[in-house]
């Protein structure tokens, strides 16, 4: 993991630690000029929202982020025999999941929030959890010929080496898929988005789980982060080929996936 500045558990119970969510800048070079700053507030953040984190995402998306996840799991219908990551597991919806697609095969999920693998425990038991960060994971060149990251990408503070540490990970023609709120390219997509994060994201969010603070900096995230386009780019300048994008209910997510080069 990266050096934090204090424990998440500290940091959550310390008041002044929500100035940290509304200073962090969500653009990604200013998150680049600050890593660790960022790093520790989204720890933290996660941290205090952990508790209500799975109600929430299921009031806000509708119930739709449960059919997305079904979506990323099918992208890997042709990826190699072999081991699954799950990267930025959260709550280990997806490592759910990967177990049951995969039920022979070696399933792990990483987060580097321990609450909220912890909540995640009893919907995959089976399920190896480890506490690391997706920006120097602990595992060896080519473990895995599945990695799937679900709405993590947008909070790492460093996106390319992200990507060229899930790529790191892969066995040559594994599977790389990632589910994201990708800032939309379409103007109608782009202004329900923008109402979505300024409104009801920071509102409905903050009263449910009782922290303003922490969806107030979630919404911004959404709104400062890359194009769908942008992220496929990366991808192939990591060493993926064959990299493919799909829009979901009208551009409001996306997945993209790419396989590692032989």
């Amino acid at each position: 993991m990266q050096h934090m500045q204090g424990s998440p558990a500290a940091m959550a119970s310390d008041p002044g630690s929500s100035s940290l969510f509304s200073d962090l800048a969500p653009r990604l070079e200013e998150r680049r000029q600050r890593p660790e700053a960022h790093a520790a507030a989204i720890q933290a953040l996660f941290a205090r929202v952990a508790p209500r984190y799975d109600l929430v995402n299921r009031v806000l998306s509708l119930g739709l982020d449960a059919r997305w996840r079904r979506r990323v799991v099918r992208a890997l219908d042709d990826a190699p025999p072999g081991a699954a990551l799950d990267l930025c597991a959260g709550t280990m919806d997806l490592s759910r999941l990967l177990a049951r697609a995969f039920p022979d095969e070696r399933v792990v999920a990483v987060d580097f929030s321990p609450e909220m693998l912890a909540r995640g425990r009893s919907k995959a038991p089976r399920v190896e959890r480890v506490v690391a960060d997706a920006l120097a994971l602990p595992f060896p060149a080519a473990t895995f010929t599945r990695v799937v990251c679900g709405f993590g990408v947008r909070n790492v503070s460093d996106v390319p080496r992200a990507v060229r540490e899930a790529e790191r990970v892969l066995a040559p023609g594994g599977v790389f898929v990632t589910l994201e709120l990708f800032r939309p390219s379409r103007a109608v997509t782009r202004a329900f988005q923008a109402t979505y994060a300024r409104a009801v994201l920071p509102g409905v969010g903050g009263a449910l789980s009782g922290d303003r603070a922490a969806y107030r900096y979630l919404s911004r995230s959404m709104e400062g982060f890359m194009e769908r386009d942008a992220y496929a780019a990366l991808l192939r300048a990591a060493g993926f080929d064959d990299v493919r994008s799909v829009d979901l209910t009208g551009g409001i997510a996306s997945i993209v996936s790419g396989r590692r080069r032989a």
